[in-house]
């Protein structure tokens, strides 16, 4: 019978546990109000941008070395192809770095 009563006491205790870590969660987010819309569209443009100037780059010297030194291979679009690859994954690290920290904060608030 008091088998029971501790299962309660504990699925309470986890419920109340639970309800704390939104509560904070929240109210951190109306602390931090100044990462509203504008806060995500310049972070989509950083993310952009970190994929485009590798690119750019790429496709900018392959041109060039097609120029100055013609060959059997154009290098315009394998260094496109390179630059585009490079820029992916430096994006999909900067986005996993960020993933990361939001992780951590979330897990500090738990606490």
């Amino acid at each position: 019978m008091s088998d029971a009563g501790g299962d309660r006491d504990r699925e309470t205790a986890a419920l109340i546990g639970q309800v704390a870590a939104k509560a904070a969660r929240k109210l951190r987010a109306q602390r931090n109000q100044h990462q509203g819309v504008w806060f995500g569209l310049g972070m989509m443009g950083l993310i952009g941008w970190s994929v485009v100037v590798p690119t750019l780059l790429g496709a900018a010297l392959g041109i060039w070395l097609d120029a100055h030194h013609p060959g059997k291979h154009a290098w315009t679009l394998a260094l496109l192809m390179a630059g585009l690859t490079i820029g992916c994954l430096n994006a999909w690290h900067w986005v996993a770095k960020e993933d990361q920290a939001m992780q951590d904060e979330k897990d500090d608030g738990d606490d």
